[in-house]
């Protein structure tokens, strides 16, 4: 029924992604101007809540320390219902952990990739904004329309900041460019 695989990744996000915000459980309340959410500074527009009353997610109205990222203005962030840091889309490209790690969507706005972290706020997953060595592994670049059409192009991490796997941007050992590389633990 479905072959074209842009369809087919699609179908698939749509039926078992979990996106900020979501869930049937959470309540849409506008926000008149900035405003501190349990220690979030939530822009102007809208933020999202659990019904438990626990911030879901917002975007910020500054520059913020999220896990172990300082991510920008404007970047949308989403927590767990504990409220820990779990994802944010970042509104431009933004260093972590000497990575540069993909923001921005169209215009600039902050519905780009997501970037993911553990509940102890380490690093679980981004999108290099460009080809980089990880921990001496030649990573790609990637985002939706390389994931679309070619496969999962994001960095994973294990929770001890070890390279757990990543697309490669270029022959490395044995392996070719664009395999999936996985680190043995």
């Amino acid at each position: 029924m479905y072959r074209h695989p842009f369809l087919i990744l699609c179908l698939i996000a749509i039926t078992t992604l979990r996106l900020p915000g979501q869930q049937s459980q959470t309540i849409r309340k506008p926000l008149s101007k900035p405003t501190d959410i349990q220690g979030y500074p939530c822009a102007k527009g809208y933020a999202w809540f659990y019904t438990d009353g626990h911030l879901d997610r917002c975007f910020v109205s500054r520059e913020i320390p999220f896990g172990e990222a300082t991510i920008p203005a404007g970047s949308e962030i989403a927590l767990t219902p504990d409220g820990t840091p779990e994802m944010v889309q970042m509104n431009r490209d933004t260093e972590i952990r000497s990575y540069r790690c993909a923001g921005g969507g169209w215009l600039g706005v902050a519905e780009g990739p997501m970037t993911s972290f553990y509940p102890n706020g380490k690093l679980k997953e981004c999108f290099l904004a460009s080809d980089q060595p990880v921990q001496g592994v030649p990573c790609s670049h990637g985002g939706f329309w390389i994931t679309a059409f070619h496969g999962d192009p994001s960095v994973k991490f294990r929770s001890n900041g070890i390279l757990a796997s990543c697309k490669l941007s270029k022959d490395f050992g044995s392996r070719r460019k664009g395999e999936r590389f996985q680190q043995a633990q």
